[in-house]
Formats: structure tokens, C-alpha cells, sequence
């Protein structure tokens, strides 16, 4: 079995980056960053083909990160990963700083969308896999949706827009927490049986567990074999990962933690930002 601690330890930095720079900024979405960690940790430490010395190589790797209000768990992934120095995590949403509260392309080294508005990042993401083929490179692209995204009617078009043209160098991950800002998918608007929808709009579907390393590789691996339609990883993820006070609690969606918080949080992860 490989030993994925290298990989795990990037993980934890990612988490504590992400508590510090909320902290800082007073304001962000914990939640669903935390949530997200090992997806974006395997994807720029070991799956992703790209080269934080040349951001805007024509045939890297391209991630979109479409639930943007997630932007600290990218943020910290890139600073992590040598695009941009770890100080700048610090000046998370201040009005000067190359780190506002949803990803600017044209601001922040490594971003290769900007995003935001729920559900348009599957679409931008189908541009890019369709450019891929047309242009004759053989980079993939991986999008990270949520599941609030999920009942948006945008999402579907662009599922069926991606099965329509065969775009099998696009895969999806679904951070699949179960929460989002008013509560409960199920409560809000259920999204199940979500992936028979996606089987049925015409996609290779997966179902992981979203913080085993072992289980998100195989599955990407699974992904880069299929021919002819997208693949989706249904990531079961905890909102909150890391953090215990935070895990399944939809309140901290979108609420930075106070200086007590921080320090709780630090103490469960291990470290600081630069410890």
C-alpha cells in the first residue's frame, strides 16, 4: 500500500492555512474549504501537471474552481505549492491584496477561472476540456463542484453539453458534505439520487470516500481510462474537516473563527501557518 503521508502532512498545512487566513480577514467559508482539502492536495501535489514558475503554460493541467466562495482551500493549496509566497495568505479579502473572496484569474498566480457565481464553473470547464481536443493537447482539466451547486439548473445543461461532445478529458469532483449555507441539502432542496442524475445526463460515475487518499487516486486513475463521456467523483466529504467544533455544522459555512476559535482550532490541527 503507498504511503501517502507526505501528502497528508500538505493536507494539514492546507488546513491550518485556511483557519489562519480567516482568522486574519474576519470574514470566508471555513466549511466547505476544510472540506475540500485532500481533493485539492491531490490534485496540485501528485495528479495535476502544472509548474508554479509558469502558470499560464498552454499545456498544463486546468482546475476550476467552481463553489468559489471555497477560495481558501485553493488559496492555500497555491501558496503551498510555490505560485505566490505563504504571506500573502494573511491579506485574504483586503481590497489591495491578489486574494479576494472568490478566485480572479486575472489577479492570482495559478488560477486559471474566475469563479463565484454557483454552477457556471462546470460550463467555463467544458470550454476548456472542448479547446483541449480542438487544439490537439492532452491536458485534462478537473472541476470541483458542491452540492448546493447541484440544484442549479446551469449544472445540467453543462452536464449534458460535456456528454454531448464526449469530453472524457474532464473530470468533476463533487464535495459531497451534505451541508450548505441554510442547512441541509435535504432540507433545502434534496439533490439525491445524485448519482443516478449524473448517470443518466450520460457520465462515468464514481463514489469515494473524499479524505482517503488511496480512494481519490483510483478513482482519478479510473477516470484517465474512460473513453467517450466525463467522469464525476462523488466525494462524501465533513464540512468542517479537521476542525471538531466545525465538522457538520452548517453555521460555519460561511463565518470566520474569533481568536479563541483559532487557537481551538490550531491546537486540534497541530500548528500555525508557518509551524
Amino acid at each position: 500500500m503507498e504511503n501517502y503521508s507526505y501528502l497528508e502532512n500538505v493536507a494539514k498545512k492546507i488546513r491550518i492555512s485556511i483557519i489562519e487566513m480567516l482568522k486574519e480577514a474576519k470574514s470566508g467559508h471555513p466549511g466547505g474549504s476544510l472540506s475540500a482539502a485532500e481533493i485539492l492536495t491531490a490534485l496540485y501535489f501528485k495528479e495535476m501537471n502544472v509548474d508554479p514558475k509558469n502558470p499560464k503554460w498552454a499545456d498544463r493541467d486546468r482546475f476550476v474552481l467552481s463553489k468559489g466562495h471555497a477560495a481558501p482551500v485553493l488559496y492555500a493549496a497555491l501558496a503551498e505549492k510555490g505560485y505566490f509566497p505563504k504571506e500573502e495568505l494573511y491579506r485574504l479579502r483586503k481590497i489591495d491584496s491578489m486574494l479576494q473572496g472568490h478566485p480572479d484569474m486575472k489577479g492570482t498566480p495559478g488560477v486559471d477561472m474566475t469563479t463565484g457565481s454557483l454552477g457556471q464553473g462546470l460550463a467555463v470547464a467544458n470550454g476548456m476540456a472542448l479547446a483541449g481536443k480542438l487544439d490537439g493537447r492532452d491536458y485534462r482539466v478537473y472541476v470541483l463542484i458542491g452540492d448546493g451547486e447541484c440544484q442549479e439548473g446551469i449544472i445540467w445543461e453543462a452536464a449534458m453539453l460535456a456528454a454531448h461532445y464526449k469530453l472524457d478529458n474532464i473530470t468533476v469532483f463533487l464535495d459531497h458534505n451534505g451541508l450548505q449555507i441554510d442547512g441541509a441539502n435535504e432540507e433545502v432542496m434534496d439533490i439525491e439520487p445524485i448519482d443516478e442524475k449524473f448517470k443518466s445526463f450520460g457520465w462515468h460515475v464514481m463514489k469515494i470516500d473524499g479524505h482517503s487518499f488511496e480512494a481519490i487516486f483510483k478513482a482519478l486513475d479510473e477516470a484517465k481510462n474512460i473513453k467517450g463521456k466525463p467522469s464525476i467523483i462523488i466525494a462524501k466529504t465533513v464540512k468542517g474537516k479537521g476542525v471538531s467544533f466545525m465538522e457538520n455544522v452548517a453555521e460555519w459555512h460561511g463565518k470566520a473563527p474569533n481568536e479563541e476559535e483559532t487557537l481551538k482550532a490550531l491546537e486540534e490541527l497541530g500548528g500555525g501557518i508557518n509551524g
